[in-house]
């Protein structure tokens, strides 16, 4: 009898390939406010620096390249700190006080909407 192919390969590695539809988008822009302690050094942010600032704003954007533009936004914006930009994911954290993340984040969604032509989400907030 044959085997399925995923009996055959259940005792080698899974590889996991993560592809992104072409298009110009903005996928997911988030604020958490007064996020805990254990969250900044979950994400790598340093605690005794960054924990002081009370917001953590998430960018997801493609094409992924696009990340660089939205950090240089948001940093102009307002007085942001970055704390990740991954021009290969497309991922950006920003970290400030509540209104200068809100302030990033607008500027960013404005940006990619009117200048860029992508197309974008609502900026949600925790």
């Amino acid at each position: 009898m044959a085997q399925s192919i995923f009996e055959s390969q259940s005792n080698e590695k899974a590889r996991i390939i993560q592809e992104f539809v072409p298009g110009k988008q903005l996928t997911l822009a988030h604020i958490i406010a007064n996020p805990d302690q254990s969250l900044y050094a979950k994400l790598g942010l340093d605690p005794s620096v960054d924990y002081s600032r009370s917001a953590i704003g998430i960018v997801n954007i493609t094409p992924a390249e696009t990340t660089i533009i939205a950090g240089d936004i948001a940093t102009k914006a307002s007085g942001v700190k970055l704390g990740f930009v991954d021009r290969f994911s497309g991922t950006l954290i920003v970290t400030g006080t509540v209104s200068e993340v809100e302030s990033a984040m607008n500027a960013i969604i404005e940006y990619s909407e009117n200048v860029l032509g992508f197309a974008v989400c609502p900026v949600t907030k925790t």
